[in-house]
């Protein structure tokens, strides 16, 4: 453990490279930056904000050599302790500071970007050019970082046929423990740019879903490509679990959607009660605003906001699609495929409201971190093939089905939100909520109005430590079926569920970039 006069001396040299106010040691600073949306431990010692890489660079390297941890902390929206930390001498590293967007190179199609910049301010940036990246963000991303997801490799807008935010990047600038600056792809090459992904040995990859463990990432390229703006929008409901989740995977199968995601019927009404008319007034109007035309807006608005909210009461297995194509033709073709999915799968087309709002607003706020009625919310999650979808929502159903007494006497409800990645991939995660605290994150990140109104409940440990231990059996049997994870963080079983040999390489990879494990130790249990 360093001394305190220690921790004043390299305080004050991390102050000489960002400036004082860019070094924050007051308690609540410390306590904030250390805790994501389900676990608050340990506070850091103190929170540095570089603005460059150059400072990012000093600001490791000190603190490094005088034994410190030194953690990288993105937007804040991961529930996997993935940046908090677990000793008394961490430094947490915001990366809010470095959030521009370097380069729009159209010519050669990438765009290039700090990786403390946020999904939504990436999404504005690229507005009016015509072009996106392949996967271009997390429903969080008015808060959540492309360093972040790239750390955790998350997923969402564009995911349906692009898959993950981790095959869309290209290159990766990172700082490691010692100071020292790597860059990865063709911008690794000494004469060259970052307009490729594989040179040699894709070391790009090595840094993708890291959680942060292996060094801090400080810029990121992805591939451009142009929007696709023929879009049909599709609703099904389903009486079925079975029905629901076979559709899904159809359409994923046969690469029919851009996005398609769903609930189960207690996600649903969680959902429902959440969402007030006012907040699907202002949607409305960003929906109307992408509708192309005053006369289509007009139409559009008029025949979502006629249909409100009624049209959802007896509904069961909700599933959302959005169509993204070249041409009407082929986005219509594409949505009479899925609708003969349906149809095949017992399922009922209802009203396309949902994904017609989400998309017009993709980045809205978080407020659905907390439960509608103030509730604490944490997900448990995982990725399999299609195959093994049914057998793992069958698993998990049984669980809850073992917990139900002690679920029911906590009050800890639990629904589902399913999605697809590409054609080879399919997400299950199971989204409890309970009666408990909130904590400051909360607070900062949810709309203040809506916060303001929200019940505030006494911390309930007893019911929290409920969820933690039926969390754990959930990941430790969705990894038992051969499910693998995002945000892997400190709460997913990585080292347990790799084999021997690709744990012992990962571990030598660690031990080369981080000798020491300052970087950001546990996360990756490393």
């Amino acid at each position: 453990m360093n001394s305190r006069s220690d921790i004043s001396q390299v305080l004050e040299s991390l102050v000489k490279f960002v400036g004082q106010e860019h070094v924050l040691t007051d308690s609540y600073s410390c306590s904030l930056y250390a805790q994501d949306v389900f676990t608050k431990e340990k506070p850091a010692i103190a929170v540095v904000q570089p603005g460059s890489t150059s400072e990012l660079a000093d600001v490791v390297k000190t603190a490094t050599a005088h034994k410190y941890i030194t953690i990288p902390r993105g937007g804040g929206m991961s529930y996997t302790s993935g940046y908090v930390p677990q000793q008394d001498n961490s430094i947490i590293i915001d990366m809010s500071r470095m959030s521009k967007v370097l380069e729009i190179n159209e010519q050669d199609m990438y765009v290039t970007v700090e990786c403390g910049c946020t999904w939504k301010a990436l999404y504005e940036a690229l507005k009016g050019t015509g072009l996106r990246t392949p996967c271009w963000g997390t429903l969080s991303g008015i808060y959540a970082t492309v360093g972040g997801g790239l750390s955790q490799n998350g997923m969402f807008w564009g995911s349906g046929h692009f898959g993950a935010i981790g095959d869309s990047v290209i290159s990766i600038e990172v700082v490691l423990a010692d100071g020292s600056i790597v860059e990865t792809g063709s911008a690794a090459q000494v004469n060259g740019t970052p307009f490729f992904r594989h040179f040699g040995p894709d070391l790009t990859g090595l840094f993708v879903g890291d959680t942060g463990s292996l060094g801090f990432k400080t810029r990121a390229t992805f591939r451009l490509m142009p929007e696709l703006t023929a879009r049909e929008y599709i609703s099904m409901d389903f009486k079925s679990s079975d029905d629901a989740l076979t559709t899904m995977s159809e359409i994923s199968r046969r690469g029919l959607a851009m996005e398609c995601f769903g609930f189960d019927p207690f996600l649903q009404a969680q959902r429902k009660q959440r969402e007030s008319l006012a907040s699907d007034a202002k949607a409305l109007v960003g929906f109307m605003k992408s509708a192309g035309s005053i006369g289509q807006a007009i139409k559009q608005g008029s025949k979502i906001a006629f249909a409100g909210r009624g049209f959802m009461d007896d509904v069961d297995f909700s599933i959302h699609a959005f169509v993204e194509e070249r041409s009407p033709q082929a986005a219509k073709q594409c949505l009479d495929d899925i609708r003969a999915i349906v149809k095949k799968n017992n399922g009922k087309e209802i009203e396309n409201t949902i994904p017609k709002i989400l998309r017009a607003n993709p980045f809205g706020p978080v407020n659905n971190m907390v439960g509608p009625n103030g509730e604490r919310w944490v997900p448990v999650h995982g990725q399999f093939p299609h195959s093994k979808v049914i057998p793992a929502f069958n698993a998990a159903e049984a669980i809850f089905t073992s917990h139900k007494a002690e679920m029911e006497r906590l009050n800890i409800g639990v629904g589902y939100l399913f999605a697809v990645i590409s054609t080879n991939a399919f997400v299950i995660e199971p989204v409890f909520f309970w009666q408990d605290c909130l904590n400051e994150l909360h607070e900062k990140s949810v709309e203040s109005a809506h916060y303001n109104k929200l019940k505030k409940f006494d911390e309930n440990i007893e019911a929290r430590d409920a969820v933690t231990k039926i969390k754990k059996e959930i990941a430790a049997k969705f990894s038992q079926m051969g499910g693998v994870h995002f945000q892997i963080g400190k709460s997913y079983a990585y080292k347990e569920g790799l084999k021997p040999t690709a744990l012992q390489l990962i571990e030598r990879i660690k031990g080369l970039v981080d000798p020491e494990r300052l970087v950001n130790p546990g996360s990756l249990g490393l």
